[in-house]
């Protein structure tokens, strides 16, 4: 899974100032369904940090049984959240 093509298949561009707002509410609709019926861990994984980069991700207790899946998520949350906050300066 590529980002460019995780854009393309969500919103139908790379561009995200050229997605409305109706449009990305129903990317996130279509993410969340993807996410609960795939079964790949890796690709659960990507498809969680998409959502997370859109402040749409499930709820990491919710998401992953694995131990080792939910702290590669919160290290993974707090240099997204980080990376947010650090360009408000």
């Amino acid at each position: 899974m590529q980002f460019d093509d995780l854009m393309r298949r969500y919103y139908g561009t790379t561009e995200m100032a050229d997605i409305p707002v109706a449009a990305r509410e129903a990317a996130v609709d279509r993410m969340r369904v993807d996410f609960g019926l795939e079964r790949d861990p890796n690709r659960r994984f990507v498809l969680w940090a998409f959502m997370a980069m859109h402040d749409a991700e499930p709820d990491i207790s919710d998401a992953f049984e694995d131990e080792a899946e939910r702290e590669a998520a919160r290290n993974l949350l707090d240099l997204v959240k980080g990376v947010g906050e650090n360009d408000a300066d």
